[in-house]
């Protein structure tokens, strides 16, 4: 089989990475790819967000199976530009992606298909919001509708922040036309968890709890980022939970959205909050998160191609998938400054000692060549990926790999997966 791969990131990496295992591939190739991705895959010089020329590109190649990473590619229609010319491609059609592109929209269906998630009230304009916020207990939750790369959601402690998280959305357009409208919803407390799972529509293979770092800061201080880290399994996740999550929250949603005409296939994303009153849905992704999918396929023992051929064809229920009994954390390495600005172009070192080591790979993220040399080329660099017996292990077989790398501004998190020492299974 030849593969295309569409994206750049982390993500992109370690799905490149893990179906060039597959015995089913012969050739992989992605669009646009990265220093990392080139190792196992010819990267090609299409721009993800350019559906024409990777549909051209996929004809000419004659590629059987196309794999999106971003969500940008999947709410402008890449899957319906695929289907429609007959090429297999995994990802949800743009009806259905709108679950991520649109907060507003994915609060209302699971208001009226009674998922449980936190109350809420949508608006367009400024005035009446700012006039809601006086009604409003505190803390609350202000997320603009749209894509913001991870950073559009704001927890405000009081009305004067809360106004000016407004001001910023929908009057000075920070996030563009992403902050046409904004949800504003009660806040939610308790610990956050994402359940991915993977759908044709009717069958569900639901992926095991990892638990995602947003906070740029130490115990979760400072903006939300794209993600700093994260770690699977998640111990406060039982098997009892899972079970439940499963039952009232993934099946309902792929239910609900078959209702409303807009058939999901691919990967459901249900970035949850573990409350007193049980799990709910503080968001859903239409793809892989990042850095989620580096955990998660570094545990994953089954071959990764058949779950997305068969998810294509709609015959999921003709594969199972099997996971390594271990656990995986991984931790991202930042520019200086994200997630507001930063400098690039610095040249990264100690890559070729990582890969002497056992169970740790580094998924590149932010990084492209000069003169030779891979150099960092965004805010979110390098993810540093490990797998341990238990979280302990595979946090310290990550962090001992960090101490082996290095670019100027380097930043990265000391506590990813120390949430897991400290919880209690429920």
């Amino acid at each position: 089989m030849k593969i295309l791969i569409v994206g750049s990131g982390g993500r992109e990496h370690a799905l490149a990475w893990k179906i060039a295992q597959s015995p089913m591939v012969k050739k992989i190739f992605c669009a646009p790819g990265n220093p990392g991705i080139a190792e196992v895959a010819e990267c090609v010089d299409i721009e993800a967000e350019n559906i024409d020329g990777l549909y051209n590109f996929a004809v000419k190649q004659k590629i059987d199976m196309t794999v999106v990473g971003p969500e940008d590619a999947l709410i402008a229609g890449i899957v319906d530009k695929f289907k429609d010319g007959h090429l297999n491609i995994f990802g949800p059609g743009k009806r259905a992606a709108i679950i991520e592109g649109s907060k507003a929209f994915a609060k209302t269906l699971m208001r009226k298909h009674d998922i449980p998630t936190a109350d809420f009230k949508v608006f367009e304009d400024l005035k009446q919001a700012k006039k809601h916020l006086t009604a409003c207990e505190f803390p609350l939750v202000i997320k603009a509708d749209g894509l913001a790369r991870g950073k559009g959601v704001f927890v405000c402690k009081t009305p004067e922040e809360a106004g000016k998280h407004l001001d910023g959305i929908m009057k000075e357009k920070i996030f563009g036309c992403a902050g046409d409208k904004v949800v504003i919803e009660e806040f939610l407390a308790g610990e956050e968890v994402s359940i991915l799972a993977i759908t044709d529509g009717n069958t569900i293979l639901p992926l095991p709890s990892v638990q995602d770092h947003k906070a740029v800061y130490d115990s979760d201080k400072g903006p939300n980022t794209g993600g700093m880290g994260a770690y699977s399994p998640v111990p406060l996740i039982t098997e009892d939970m899972h079970l439940s999550i499963e039952e009232n929250i993934l099946v309902p949603v792929i239910h609900a959205m078959k209702r409303e005409n807009r058939t999901y296939r691919g990967v459901i994303y249900a970035g949850l909050i573990i409350t007193s009153a049980g799990p709910k849905v503080l968001e859903f992704n239409a793809r892989f998160g990042d850095p989620e999918t580096q955990v998660l396929l570094m545990r994953m023992k089954s071959d990764l191609v058949p779950l997305l051929l068969s998810t294509a064809k709609n015959t999921l229920e003709e594969v199972e998938i099997e996971w390594h009994d271990c656990a995986s954390v991984c931790v991202v390495m930042t520019s200086k400054g994200y997630p507001d600005a930063y400098e690039k172009g610095f040249s990264i070192s100690g890559l070729d000692s990582i890969k002497a080591l056992d169970n740790v790979q580094v998924f590149h993220a932010g990084t492209s060549m000069k003169d030779g040399k891979v150099i960092t080329n965004g805010g979110r660099v390098l993810g540093v990926t490990a797998l341990g017996k238990n979280i302990p292990e595979a946090q310290k077989a990550a962090y001992g790999a960090i101490q082996k790398l290095s670019f100027e501004g380097a930043y990265y998190r000391r506590d990813i997966g120390a949430k897991a020492m400290h919880q209690k299974k429920k």
